[in-house]
């Protein structure tokens, strides 16, 4: 029997010999990617594409380390995300990124309204000539005032989608312009915005506003207003000069965008035992809201309906959108939001909101879009919220199989980059 002593002067051969076995020798390195995503903090839905898609990696890609390069994190959302994600490196410096781009494989392009971050995609792709993908975003995502005008393509994005391993779009409108614009990814598919995949809560903030007005799980729904463009000239943050055509375009088009909302909540109040939320999308809704909606509704329906007066962050949001009975408006995101955790919600666009709307009808939930250009379908507006809110278990029931959907392709989009990256 080897005793202490021998074992010892024997410890140095065996060491070295175990040393010499590859996958003994020192634990294989864990693979890292970076998310360029996080464009802007004035919008719930801009916030909500990051946490999303890293929602999506987390699950599907567990063992992949993810590094995150943000335009915008302030305003909270850096803590906002380092509570959910704390292990997540947010690289703020350009030190930080210069590193990223040494020593990570890929680089994912989260959703967006366009390829937001061309320059350093760009940039990943020479400096470092390693594979990138594009993961569900808007193209062009450009608004032409000239409904006759012929929308093209950036040349420089059409060659940095045709380059990535992957280029996916949230709506099936964009996919089919890339590919009549020369784009030729090999991988060219329809992809659900990366915000259905939020999981974000705030449940102490979001349970406290709702005593404070008297709204209960399930007996109200939420409404969001919007102008055909954000001013973001309202914003002293953005630091955007005063548009005078878009502003006018506001307000010529304003009346007739929220009037159906209006008569929406004063149908649901007097037809139903539902209350009301209006509540803010992005910074600027807050005023909306009350000047275009509140203000202006009959004196027996207003102390039915709350009106938020301020901004809040996606996590409270959501936590506030769970526990309503469905949401209506002129917004994107916070429907996204909602059909992503099983709530019933109904979508509103225009022209100016260029196509993103159309996913709504990729995931099987046409008849809850709502093109407010189009008369015939203003005319049933009105008649779908009420339904929604006579009938909510019909209506979750119908978000179900919209997040059914989005769940298969998130699932079948997540493999395809776990192959890839």
């Amino acid at each position: 029997m080897t005793n202490r002593r021998e074992f010892l002067k024997q410890a140095p051969s065996l060491m070295g010999l175990l040393m010499s076995i590859p996958a003994l020798a020192q634990p294989a390195a864990k693979k890292s990617i970076v998310l360029r995503s996080s464009w802007q903090t004035v919008n719930i839905g801009d916030i909500g594409h990051t946490p999303g898609v890293l929602a999506l990696l987390e699950k599907y890609l567990p063992d992949v380390e993810v590094r995150l390069w943000p335009s915008s994190v302030g305003n909270g959302v850096d803590e906002l995300l380092r509570r959910r994600f704390p292990k997540v490196a947010i690289l703020k410096t350009p030190d930080e990124q210069a590193r990223a781009l040494n020593e990570c494989a890929f680089l994912l392009h989260g959703s967006g309204p366009s390829l937001v971050a061309r320059k350093d995609v760009e940039r990943w792709h020479k400096e470092t000539g390693k594979p990138y993908g594009i993961y569900g975003i808007t193209f062009p995502g450009v608004y032409s005032p000239d409904p006759n005008a012929s929308v093209t393509a950036n040349p420089l994005d059409v060659e940095l989608l045709s380059n990535a391993r992957f280029a996916l779009f949230r709506d099936s409108v964009s996919l089919a312009f890339a590919k009549a614009n020369g784009v030729t990814s090999p991988v060219m598919e329809f992809c659900p915005d990366g915000a259905f995949a939020v999981d974000l809560q705030n449940d102490q903030a979001a349970l406290a506003f709702m005593k404070q007005h008297g709204l209960e799980d399930g007996k109200f729904m939420c409404v969001i207003p919007r102008t055909r463009f954000t001013p973001y000239w309202e914003i002293p943050s953005k630091k955007t000069p005063f548009d005078a055509t878009r502003d006018a375009r506001n307000q010529a088009m304003k009346e007739h965008d929220n009037a159906p909302l209006r008569e929406a909540i004063i149908a649901v109040v007097r037809q139903t035992p539902m209350n009301i939320l209006i509540c803010p999308e992005d910074e600027t809704q807050v005023k909306l809201g009350k000047e275009i909606l509140f203000d202006k509704l009959p004196d027996d329906v207003k102390p039915r309906v709350v009106w938020r007066d301020r901004y809040w962050l996606t996590d409270e949001a959501v936590s506030t959108y769970r526990r309503s009975a469905g949401l209506f408006g002129l917004e994107m995101h916070s429907p996204i939001m909602c059909i992503g955790n099983g709530i019933p919600a109904v979508v509103g666009r225009f022209a100016e909101q260029t196509s993103k709307g159309f996913m709504w009808r990729d995931i099987g939930l046409g008849d809850w879009l709502f093109d407010m250009d189009n008369e015939q379908d203003i005319s049933r507006y009105v008649p779908t919220v009420l339904a929604m809110a006579k009938d909510p278990k019909a209506a979750r029931a119908k978000a179900a199989q919209g997040r059914r959907f989005v769940e298969q392709r998130q699932r079948e989009t997540m493999g395809l980059l776990k192959k890839t990256a």
